[in-house]
């Protein structure tokens, strides 16, 4: 069993064109008690949030959250059975197919920040995370001042190439900065010796290095390039009526022991599919943010 214990600063806490934010929706439970289903976006490989298993299972603790955020949804539209269709969701693509409707609830790790809020909605945050980046320790980089010419890479469509494109400007880095399609695409660059640094969430990074065959050969950044900022499951903007339910289903879990069970299974325990354990303990902080639900709108 991999066993991997950091500390992450934790505190509460690629777009569409402004002229598709006035596209009107169709009512999410509408369409979802016509249809029977509900579509859920997941990742690839996004532990412990959410992923894909090798035997096809798709499983996370975000992926939990969402399941019962459904039975919510069943019990409220008193269906007797409702069917769940997984669409797996890329940083690049996870706006696009909840704003088109194609997904109903995406079940991973996104930041929710002001921006993302003109296009998309959040539920009520279930996690928070810093962008922080990943090394190999071999190359003896610390700072960010450290990757000064260098090549770091991170993926499109996330905050954190935003971040580290403003830092590289701001403080003359000169970085080159190099775009991926995902996480692991980025990460891949980084063991291969062909990036310097992936900047991304430090919680992803962690869960990255300790799936390695050798976590002791990366170092997690103490340095972030970010305050600390929550991450919420997304759904449409504007269908209040729908993210009303969704915060309901999730304060309900968040204010009952189920909450502590579902953060020990994914963040204090060996997970599929080869028992890597995060060895997280829930903070104070967060602790606080799950009993007390509210929007984050900073």
């Amino acid at each position: 069993m991999r066993i991997l214990n950091f500390t992450l600063c934790i505190v509460p806490g690629l777009f569409l064109p402004v002229a598709a934010m006035a596209q009107s929706a169709e009512s999410t439970l509408k369409k979802i008690a016509e249809t029977g289903t509900v579509t859920l976006g997941y990742r690839e490989a996004e532990p412990p949030f959410s992923y894909k298993t090798p035997d096809g299972k798709i499983v996370g603790f975000s992926v939990d959250l969402c399941n019962r955020v459904i039975a919510g949804i069943k019990q409220h539209l008193k269906l007797d059975t409702l069917k769940v269709e997984y669409v797996l969701a890329t940083p690049a693509t996870r706006f696009i197919l909840v704003k088109s409707g194609k997904v109903d609830i995406e079940c991973a790790a996104t930041t929710n920040n002001a921006e993302r809020r003109k296009v998309v909605a959040f539920s009520y945050p279930h996690f928070q995370t810093a962008t922080q980046f990943v090394t190999r320790r071999e190359d003896g980089i610390q700072t960010l001042e450290d990757l000064a010419g260098r090549s770091v890479a991170s993926a499109s469509g996330t905050v954190n190439i935003d971040q580290l494109n403003t830092i590289n400007r701001e403080k003359k880095l000169n970085i080159g900065v190099m775009p991926t399609k995902t996480n692991e695409e980025s990460f891949k660059l980084v063991v291969s010796g062909r990036a310097s640094a992936f900047v991304m969430d430090g919680i992803l990074l962690a869960a990255m290095v300790a799936e390695t065959k050798d976590p002791s050969k990366y170092r997690l950044s103490e340095e972030t390039l970010s305050k600390p900022e929550p991450y919420g499951l997304m759904i449409r903007h504007g269908d209040e009526e729908f993210r009303s339910l969704v915060n309901a289903s999730l304060k309900e879990i968040f204010t009952s022991p189920e909450i502590e069970t579902l953060y020990a299974k994914w963040f204090t325990s060996p997970i599929p599919p080869d028992g890597m354990n995060l060895g997280l303990p829930m903070t104070p902080a967060l602790r606080d943010a799950f009993a007390n639900p509210t929007d984050y709108l900073e």
